[in-house]
C-alpha cells in the first residue's frame, strides 16, 4: 500500500468577498506567504468588481498568477511595486467550482479567513447557503471544526446582520470587524491596513511582524 506523503500540503483557505477593502486581503495573503504558508484562493464575483474598482485591475481565471501578483505587489495606497511576492505557494479556485477541494471536509486544510466579508457572505455562511465556492468552504470550515475568522468590514450594520454574525460566533467562528486601531503609532494608510491584517493572522495563529503590539507603556507609539 502506497503511504502519504510525509508533509502533505495543508493551507489556508482566505475568501475574498465583495465587500470594500481588498487592501485587507492582500495583507493578509501577504503575511500568510511571508509566514511560509500555504494558500488557497477564492476570489467571488462580487469582489472581482470591488477589485477591479479600487486597483484597476481585472482578476482573471485564466491568468490568475499574473493578476494576482500585480494585487499583492501594490500598496493600501494603490502605489505598484511597493512590495516583492512570491505566489508560488497560492493555488487558485473559481468561484463557481463548488467540485473544488474546499468544497469537501475530506480535503486537508488549516482553516479558513475571509477577508474582507461582506454582509451578504456572512448571511450566506451563517444560513448555510454554499451559493457559491466561498460560501461552501467556510460551511465546510464550521462543520469540521477549523478555524473561521471572519473579517466583516460593512458598517453601519443592522439587526439582522447582527444576528447573523452572533450566529457565526456561536458556530465557532472569529468574528473579527476590519477595524483598525491607532496605538501602534500608524503614519501610514499601509499601516491601517497592516493593523487589521495583523489581528486577522493572530486569530489564525499564524506569526508576523505586521504592527507594533501594545506592551502596557502610554506613549510608546509616538517615543513619549
Amino acid at each position: 500500500m502506497e503511504q502519504a506523503a510525509e508533509n502533505p500540503r495543508r493551507p489556508w483557505i482566505v475568501g475574498v468577498s465583495g465587500a470594500s477593502g481588498t487592501p485587507y486581503a492582500a495583507a493578509v495573503l501577504r503575511g500568510l506567504l511571508d509566514a511560509g504558508e500555504s494558500v488557497d484562493l477564492v476570489v467571488s464575483r462580487a469582489s472581482r468588481l470591488t477589485l477591479l474598482d479600487e486597483t484597476g485591475i481585472a482578476f482573471r481565471d485564466a491568468h490568475w498568477r499574473e493578476d494576482l501578483r500585480e494585487w499583492l505587489a501594490r500598496g493600501a495606497d494603490g502605489k505598484p511595486g511597493t512590495f516583492r511576492v512570491d505566489v508560488g505557494g497560492v493555488r487558485h479556485w473559481a468561484a463557481g467550482d463548488l467540485a473544488a477541494g474546499p468544497s469537501s471536509g475530506s480535503y486537508p486544510v488549516k482553516g479558513m479567513l475571509i477577508v474582507p466579508a461582506s454582509t451578504a457572505s456572512v448571511a450566506g455562511v451563517a444560513l448555510g447557503l454554499s451559493k457559491d465556492l466561498l460560501q461552501r468552504a467556510a460551511s465546510v470550515t464550521l462543520k469540521e471544526r477549523r478555524p473561521l475568522v471572519v473579517a466583516v468590514r460593512e458598517t453601519p450594520l443592522n439587526g439582522q446582520t447582527l444576528k447573523h454574525l452572533v450566529a457565526l460566533d456561536e458556530a465557532g467562528a472569529v468574528v473579527l470587524p476590519a477595524s483598525p486601531a491607532f496605538y501602534a503609532g500608524a503614519t501610514h494608510i499601509q499601516d491601517l491596513v497592516d493593523f487589521v491584517a495583523g489581528r486577522v493572522l493572530d486569530a489564525a495563529g499564524v506569526p508576523h511582524g505586521l504592527y507594533r503590539r501594545w506592551e502596557g507603556e502610554l506613549g510608546a507609539s509616538r517615543g513619549a
